[in-house]
């Protein structure tokens, strides 16, 4: 398949630059991609709605509070509440704008890949064009992992068989052991 072959040449490649370390997954991990497809713009976008909607009304009731409130009473709480609500608009704007720069991105890359949307849909979703790319990495993976187990088991083979060489030339001799203790001694005489 398309993804062992990649993943043989590619882990070939790694494996020569970094011969003595054990290569990492250079892909996103399956379980990444997986959940990357179960999200919808869509849902996130409704999501932000929803806290718009909620900080208009928390800064509603805040203005309640303020009209009901003493002037004595009310500064450590107004102020506290003014700084609240200004930052959780520049948040929820920030927010806003993350999401449509990477919708736009998304668009771009499915654009890129040449993915068209399914019939009666206006874009390519992300459940299909991140299955697609988990069904490749988990292939990926396995063939990763198996490339891996096999380099290893070369170079043990190539340890073992240095080690061989090295045992064959040895520089130092071994002389045999004469025995010279009491043992030795009787058994001389006998």
């Amino acid at each position: 398949t398309i993804a062992e072959a990649f993943c043989h040449i590619l882990f070939r490649i790694i494996s020569e630059i970094l011969m003595r370390e054990q290569c990492l997954f250079p892909l996103p991990e399956p379980q990444d991609l997986f959940q990357a497809s179960q999200m919808k713009f869509e849902d996130f976008q409704k999501d932000l709605r929803k806290l718009k909607k909620d900080l208009k009304a928390c800064e509603v009731e805040a203005g309640k509070v303020y009209q009901v409130s003493s002037k004595e009473h009310m500064q450590p709480f107004k102020e506290n509440m003014e700084q609240f609500i200004s930052q959780a608009k520049i948040d929820q704007e920030a927010e806003e704008n993350s999401l449509t720069e990477t919708h736009k991105c998304f668009l771009e890359t499915t654009a890129y890949f040449f993915m068209k949307p399914k019939l009666g849909e206006k874009e390519v979703s992300p459940n299909v064009f991140f299955s697609i790319w988990h069904e490749f990495s988990s292939d990926f993976k396995d063939f990763w992992k198996k490339e891996n187990k096999l380099i290893l088991q070369e170079r043990v083979k190539e340890a073992e068989e240095v080690c061989r060489q090295k045992k064959g030339k040895s520089l130092y001799k071994i002389k045999p052991r004469h025995d010279s203790g009491i043992k030795a001694k009787i058994s001389m005489k006998t």
